[in-house]
């Protein structure tokens, strides 16, 4: 056996001496991890480093134990394990190397020993691949940054517009759900701002650095919802990719999932959802890896859920487990307080985006907007805008422009001569009452009455002291 590892042994020699123009040192060590054999290039033993380790002669070096030489090295690794190193960079003294480390076998595959070299000009074969993998680090952190850019909140509460006591709860509402870390449940009508509601509640929270994920149940075919929420894994079904497709959960973890239209999701998807929910833990598409998430969920429906629990279309454990933090969206009929200064700044926005001087609303189109019963909410009402401007023309929006817009929509009568009131007096009197409807949601706190109103702290004190509003009237 020992002649046979002599023979490996002068083999491993022989083949180093064949490529010693490539190499810049080679050392071989036994399965003890003993040095048997170096070449004597000064990359390994230099006068310097003769003189460090205490070597007289280079042959004192046989027989050592590898890291006397090399204090950090892995070739004990390497006989040990019997894993190859087949590319590695190591500084060695002064020099900077790119080293093969490599096991030794006899015919029967035992380890008796190891082999490593250090390529020959090692830094300047490195520097192409450093450069390339250098690139492409910084491709990806930008998509990375790209991509947290993308999940991050749009909205905020200062987002929710809206001074009616409906509005002003909802707000109350969002701030309180970004205090907490339980599930919310959104309930509204469709166009009343479901989504908005859950981004200002991810941004009001200590999740707003991680990512805002949004998933819309209704809009994706039955057969694909589970792959979605779940993920897929390499080859989990016909034409999966080679590579693992991370499903919703995954993306959003540490941060918020939105689970827009809970109430069409499917019964057998249901009772997998509830599973996520307790467990917190996932399973691929294909796989049977459990991997684990921490996402707070948010789920959002305009669906009866109580009476389609009673219908058996929707499970009573999953609604109890969504059910903790209810938030209920007013309907637009039932907040027409807030008309005014929705549709100012829907019409702000269109003029913006058209790049259209601004048109504001005359009385008799307020009156309009009041008479619809606005079944699609705000959504349709961002919507009759943005038609106006496109439609009609003129320096204001009149009545008479939605004719064609909102059904039974026509000018209306003026007030009468007795009743107007000078343009400048009503705005006073709305601004009054805004600023004191945001200093009583505030509790007095000007500063966060000046926030909710868009408002500089030294722009809300000059306009307590036009309208008169003292500690007094703030109570």
């Amino acid at each position: 056996m020992t002649a046979g590892r002599d023979e490996h042994f002068a083999a491993a020699r022989a083949l180093m001496v064949m490529i010693d123009e490539m190499i810049d040192g080679a050392i071989l060590v036994d399965k003890d991890a003993r040095i048997v054999w170096f070449n004597d290039k000064h990359v390994w033993f230099d006068d310097k480093r003769k003189a460090l380790l205490g070597i007289r002669s280079l042959t004192e070096v046989v027989g050592q134990p590898i890291e006397r030489v090399i204090p950090h090295s892995q070739m004990r690794d390497v006989v040990e394990t019997g894993r190859s190193f087949p590319l590695d960079i190591m500084r060695y003294g002064e020099h900077t190397l790119l080293v093969s480390r490599l096991p030794l076998r006899d015919e029967q595959g035992e380890i008796i020993g190891a082999l490593a070299f250090a390529l020959k000009n090692s830094l300047t074969y490195l520097r192409p691949i450093a450069e390339r993998f250098n690139k492409l680090q910084s491709r990806l952190a930008r998509m990375e940054q790209e991509l947290a850019a993308s999940r991050a909140p749009k909205y905020s509460v200062e987002n929710l517009v809206g001074f009616s006591p409906a509005m002003l709860q909802v707000k109350r509402l969002v701030r309180k759900a970004g205090q907490i870390n339980s599930a919310v449940l959104v309930l509204g009508e469709t166009g009343t701002g479901k989504e908005l509601v859950a981004q200002a509640i991810h941004a009001a929270s200590d999740r707003v650095d991680r990512p805002f994920v949004g998933i819309n149940v209704a809009a994706i075919p039955e057969n694909l919802l589970e792959a979605e929420f779940f993920g897929v894994a390499p080859g989990a079904y016909t034409g999966a990719g080679r590579q693992p497709r991370p499903g919703k959960f995954q993306l959003a973890h540490g941060g918020t999932l939105f689970l827009d239209e809970i109430g069409d999701m499917p019964l057998p998807l249901q009772a997998k959802l509830l599973r996520v929910l307790q467990e917190r833990e996932v399973e691929p598409l294909g796989s049977n890896q459990v991997i684990k998430v921490d996402v707070r969920i948010i789920a959002a429906t305009s669906r009866p859920l109580p009476e389609m629990m009673r219908n058996g279309t929707f499970r009573s454990d999953l609604y109890y487990r969504l059910n903790v933090f209810p938030i209920q969206l007013p309907a637009l009929r039932d907040h027409k307080e807030d008309l005014e200064i929705l549709a100012s700044l829907f019409s702000e926005r269109m003029a913006v985006s058209l790049d259209q001087p601004m048109r504001d609303l005359t009385p008799g189109a307020l009156d309009a907007l009041r008479g619809h019963d606005w079944p699609g909410n705000v959504r349709e009402l961002a919507n009759v805008i943005e038609q106006v401007y496109v439609r009609t023309e003129g320096e204001r929006i009149l009545a008479d422009d939605f004719a064609d817009i909102l059904p039974g929509a026509a000018t209306r009568p003026t007030a009468s001569p007795a009743r107007k009131r000078p343009l400048a007096d009503s705005m006073d009197e709305l601004e009054r009452s805004l600023i004191l409807a945001a200093l009583e949601d505030a509790q007095g706190n000007k500063l966060e009455a000046a926030r909710s109103l868009g408002l500089s702290r030294t722009n809300l004190y000059a306009k307590l002291r036009k309208h008169g509003i003292t500690a007094d009237s703030e109570a």
